[in-house]
């Protein structure tokens, strides 16, 4: 009889975990990745969806969501790429090293840190947010809109943290299928909500702004719920077990050492998109409004390559668990390789930029504006795709600190070209030229860091 999921073999390990650490490294990132695709799919959806909708109501919803989605995204990104990575490599590492018991400790201390975070998530926001959006230069209809929609969405920032964290629990496990799963259906949720509750229809009124943000919370919140009855189940390789919910010291190090730093890379990251909406303003809201439409497709990107990055990342953890460094190299290099050709397909959008800006607004102005700033991006796609997967080995054997380095460096690259581009009149190409060869610094340099890394653990 063949071993189940949950079962041990006689070296300790699960059949799954052998799997990971003996099946070709190519097919089975492939295999690994596929249900993370339906995933990237569906946030693809989400984050398409969305701009759609609140395109619906008008300059003044599409300006103020352009300054308060970016901030949402920063959430998302800590949360699931960031101590999500953080929990997904320490669960990967206490597997391989054939340590259930630990693993199971782990998942109960990702969820207290979920409750702390999602608490600290909605004070700030819902307390700094006005005053925030007051200060990147909305005013009047645009702020108001601002306003409701992030009080919504960050209200509902502890399903963000619940089922980013409970997701990365299961992809340590080298579980791929369930946070597809779950995520997908709560897209479902969002699609089907969003015009009931921005139009509204029969009893139900028409809320606007507020309907769309509702919608969009729905989504995390089905989420939640789905990936909780998973891991509860006898079905999931690591349960959460009630008695494991509570904070240790040793487990939340672990999480946190490499989750702490990672969400800080990439608040750095995302923090560039914001900072930029707010340099844009100043331009008016035909720039914004671009800005905003043209930046989704770089934001598009995230969710593809991290269909192969939490791959990427349980492969990497669980071979280092097991001490092989060998593994690890190749899964890292194999992820590296996979996501740079992924980036070519964003190029190929990019250089057509006025087709993918028709998708969000018929105005001829902000269709041009959007294309020139695609444009300037489009050479940097792939090495963005690189660095990235570098990044995410990297967090699968706890080697944080170089990587956050070249974060920080990329917003301040960004920021200080960006403002002097502006300063001379370089409108949105200059902003544009300034996030390439800031993508372009990133990428190289976390490939390389990686590669030094890899290559000493592999001589050992």
């Amino acid at each position: 009889m063949s071993a189940s999921p949950a079962s041990s073999s006689a070296t300790g390990l699960s059949a799954r975990t052998q799997r990971i650490l003996e099946a070709p490294v190519l097919p089975l990132l492939l295999t690994l990745a596929l249900p993370n695709i339906g995933e990237a799919a569906a946030r693809i959806t989400f984050l398409t969806a969305d701009a759609l909708f609140v395109s619906w109501l008008g300059s003044d919803a599409l300006a103020g969501v352009a300054v308060v989605f970016p901030l949402f995204l920063i959430l998302q990104t800590a949360t699931a790429s960031g101590i999500g990575s953080g929990v997904s490599s320490s669960i990967g590492r206490a597997l391989g090293a054939g340590d259930a018991a630990r693993a199971r400790s782990l998942a109960g201390v990702a969820v207290v840190i979920a409750l702390i975070g999602a608490a600290f998530t909605t004070a700030l926001m819902v307390l700094a947010g006005p005053t925030v959006y007051r200060a990147m230069g909305l005013a009047s209809g645009a702020l108001e809109m601002a306003v409701l929609y992030s009080a919504v969405m960050f209200g509902g920032s502890g399903f963000v943290w619940s089922m980013n964290l409970l997701a990365n629990v299961s992809r340590g496990a080298g579980n791929m299928v369930v946070p597809a799963f779950a995520i997908a259906i709560g897209e479902l949720f969002h699609l089907a909500l969003s015009p009931l509750l921005i139009l509204g229809w029969g009893p139900v009124p028409a809320l606007g702004i507020v309907g769309a943000a509702v919608a969009a919370i729905a989504a995390y919140a089905v989420g939640t719920v789905v990936l909780v009855l998973h891991l509860v189940s006898r079905h999931a390789l690591v349960q959460l077990q009630r008695r494991h919910v509570r904070w240790k010291s040793g487990e939340a190090k672990e999480i946190l050492s490499v989750g702490a730093l990672s969400a800080a890379s990439a608040l750095a990251f995302q923090i560039t998109t914001f900072l930029v909406a707010g340099l844009i303003a100043g331009l008016g809201s035909t720039a914004i409004a671009a800005y905003g439409a043209a930046n989704r497709l770089e934001l598009l990107q995230y969710p593809i390559t991290f269909a192969f990055g939490a791959a990427v990342i349980t492969m990497v953890a669980t071979a280092a668990g097991a001490r092989d460094f060998a593994r690890a190299r190749r899964a890292a290099y194999t992820g590296a390789a996979v996501a740079g050709a992924i980036g070519l397909l964003f190029s190929g959008i990019a250089l057509f930029g006025g087709h993918w800006m028709s998708l969000f607004t018929a105005d001829p102005a902000i269709r041009s504006a959007g294309a020139l700033y695609l444009l300037g991006l489009a050479a940097v796609f792939p090495l963005t795709g690189v660095g990235l997967a570098a990044y995410f080995a990297c967090l699968a054997i706890g080697y944080v600190t170089g990587p956050f380095l070249l974060a920080v460096a990329r917003v301040v690259l960004v920021v200080g070209i960006g403002w002097t581009a502006l300063q001379w009149g370089g409108g949105l190409i200059g902003i544009s030229l300034a996030s390439a060869a800031a993508f372009a610094l990133f990428g190289a340099g976390v490939f390389l860091l990686a590669r030094r890394r890899f290559n000493a653990l592999a001589r050992g």
